[in-house]
């Protein structure tokens, strides 16, 4: 005579665990010792006998008391029996095991034969004048569209789709595999629920067929690389009548030869030459929506300097806000020098001081004092 485990070991947990506990140590166990990731192994079968029978026991508040109270013993003799096969109890609480090992939730009920059809991708690619003012485009994109011949039946004119006598319509089937029963995809018609013995000759019986088509799609203001735009209905026509997919666009903006972009903020980098930097100036830059912005540069100016132009960026998406546009000077240092300009920027040099160059002054005036602690220390 054999002699049982206690349900808590068979189930890995302690006597004072909860439900929420005792389900998810069931789960993992069920997945671990299901015969179908076992197959051939007899222990495992069980194993899995056993687990079932102990979760059966706990998870019933009325089962488990009676079983903290006298044990085994409680069910034997006549007593509610846990172990005498799997009745509705079983099928309840392992519908959830069902799904995680075969992946089939919201599987069921699929038949009828429509299915929709596929979600369509287009790339675009757009300037940031177009991302700025907006537009509305034409593109043109091969796509599955109903058949007119069968109007999306997929079978020939005059006659009709029968149900399948394998599934008798439902889309899937079922099959007995040891103590339980697996439900599948219908073979015959492949989940959709009809046959068509006669198949449409303009689309084969798929319901669709291949067309050009032209579309016009609006694209806002404001929109950023990586924008989606979601068309609805207008993507793969769905099989034997079924609904069609969606087509979603996808935006990609061309590099600006002048302007970089920042969220809704554009910036630029303008070089000015030594003596605008020194002396002051000022200079026009072209603005994106197509006009003039003049930027004053005073006296002094250092290389790297930005100056800010306000609401001349981009529109930010579905508002009414403008970002700004932000000019970055660059200080241009003069190349092939004559001989009379090297002579006169020698001649400057000469005359220069700490007072016109206080950035350079202070930083070799600390280069003199740290050389000059080494040599103290």
């Amino acid at each position: 005579m054999s002699i049982k485990r206690c349900y808590y070991e068979t189930l890995e947990v302690d006597r004072t665990v909860n439900d929420a506990g005792l389900k998810s140590a069931f789960r993992k166990l069920a997945m671990k010792w299901h015969p179908d990731r076992n197959p051939g192994d007899k222990a495992s079968e069980t194993r899995f006998k056993e687990i079932n029978e102990a979760y059966e026991v706990l998870k019933d508040g009325e089962k488990r008391a009676a079983y903290d109270r006298f044990g085994h013993a409680a069910f034997e003799q006549g007593g509610r029996g846990a172990g005498a096969g799997f009745g509705a109890g079983f099928a309840s609480s392992f519908s959830d095991i069902f799904e995680d090992l075969f992946g089939m939730a919201g599987q069921r009920g699929r038949g009828g034969g429509r299915e929709r059809g596929a979600d369509l991708r287009y790339n675009m690619e757009i300037t940031l004048e177009e991302a700025f003012a907006g537009k509305t485009a034409q593109i043109e994109i091969p796509v599955s569209v109903t058949c007119e011949s069968c109007s999306g039946t997929g079978a020939k004119a005059g006659t009709k789709p029968k149900t399948c006598s394998m599934c008798g319509g439902a889309g899937r089937v079922r099959q007995a595999q040891g103590f339980f029963t697996l439900e599948r995809t219908c073979p015959g018609c492949q989940g959709r629920g009809q046959m068509i013995e006669d198949a449409c000759p303009s689309c084969s019986g798929q319901g669709r067929v291949t067309r050009e088509r032209t579309l016009s799609v609006n694209i806002p203001q404001g929109v950023e690389d990586g924008t989606r735009i979601r068309l609805a209905g207008e993507g793969e026509a769905g099989i034997q009548g079924g609904p069609a997919g969606d087509l979603y666009i996808f935006l990609s903006l061309a590099s600006h030869q002048f302007f970089q972009r920042d969220g809704a903020d554009l910036h630029c980098r303008v070089p000015i030459s030594m003596v605008t930097a020194a002396l002051g100036g000022e200079f026009e830059v072209p603005t994106i929506d197509k006009a003039k912005a003049k930027v004053k540069v005073p006296s002094g100016t250092q290389s790297g300097r930005r100056f800010r132009i306000a609401a001349k960026g981009m529109p930010v998406l579905r508002s009414r806000q403008t970002g700004d546009m932000y000019v970055q000077v660059v200080v241009e240092t003069p190349q092939n020098l004559t001989k009379k300009q090297q002579e006169l920027l020698a001649e400057f040099e000469k005359l220069s001081s700490g007072a016109t160059q206080p950035e350079a002054a202070g930083f070799f005036t600390k280069v003199k004092d740290f050389f000059g602690a080494r040599g103290t220390a």
